[in-house]
């Protein structure tokens, strides 16, 4: 307490300390800054201080949840087994696909020839091929396809045309065009490949395949004769005859083979023109 005294007036006074104005606080109950005890008090308001009564550190609560797990990770041990087993099984029938096909369009070899039935059993029909891997002898020909045809008059009489090179007309359609067509470019070297694999070395046609080839052959031909004008109007077209005539390619100059370049010719024998052919190409 302070010190109470009486001055000569005879009023009581009291003996205080500067500080003591106001309360311990000063006059607005907060100390005065750069004051006495002001100067490296820890007030325990700020900063982490010894008692924790800074900011916490709460550990790993706020840590990211772990990522979840996807793809077969994310199955069962059971469950993973059957999906293994099953890619497993999908990727040994893929190789042994892959390797039948391969044994299909591969050239004649031991292994394809031992297991051949069981190659085309599981090729044909359903995964059949019209190319080959590999071209062990490629095509070093010319080969052209030309028809003549006996042509009845109005008077009656019976006309034998010239031989008519059909694919020299196809050769001088596809030159200098873009985009040629399908027809121009495959229809009658296809047909033509087609007869030759289903008939003989006799000109004759071996099972029903080879007489669909010449119905077919001949059906092409009787309507490229008809676009001839001159030709259509001479007559109605009784009979048609076919031949190839193939001419080896001549070898490089720098090359040392030798081969003939004289032309050999195929000649079929003559084919009547049936009614329904008629119609479709001829008068």
């Amino acid at each position: 307490m302070p010190e109470r005294k009486r001055d000569g007036a005879g009023m009581d006074a009291y003996d205080e300390e500067p500080e003591a104005l106001g309360g311990p606080a000063g006059p607005a109950g907060a100390r005065r800054a750069g004051g006495p005890g002001t100067s490296g008090e820890d007030t325990g308001l700020e900063g982490p201080g010894p008692t924790g009564t800074g900011t916490e550190d709460t550990g790993g609560a706020d840590a990211p949840d772990p990522a979840p797990r996807a793809g077969l990770a994310a199955l069962s041990p059971r469950y993973r087994l059957v999906a293994g087993g099953a890619l497993a099984v999908v990727a040994a029938v893929a190789a042994v696909h892959l390797g039948m096909v391969f044994l299909s369009l591969a050239p004649a070899n031991t292994v394809s020839k031992r297991h051949a039935k069981a190659v085309e059993g599981w090729v044909y029909p359903e995964f059949e091929q019209n190319w080959k891997l590999f071209a062990p002898n490629p095509l070093q020909q010319n080969v052209a396809v030309q028809v003549r045809a006996q042509i009845r008059g109005e008077g009656g009489d019976l006309r034998t045309t010239g031989w008519t090179d059909l694919s020299a007309e196809d050769g001088a359609a596809i030159d200098g065009n873009l985009l040629p067509s399908h027809t121009q470019q495959n229809e009658l070297r296809r047909a033509w490949d087609f007869l030759g694999t289903t008939h003989g070395t006799d000109n004759r046609p071996v099972g029903v395949r080879g007489a669909l080839s010449e119905q077919y052959v001949r059906r092409i031909v009787v309507l490229r004769l008809r676009r001839d004008e001159d030709l259509d109007r001479a007559g109605t077209i009784e009979r048609v005859q076919v031949r190839s005539r193939t001419v080896n390619v001549p070898p490089p100059a720098w090359s040392r083979e030798k081969v003939s370049t004289s032309p050999a010719y195929r000649v079929l024998p003559w084919w009547t023109v049936t009614g329904d052919e008629t119609e479709a190409g001829a008068r």
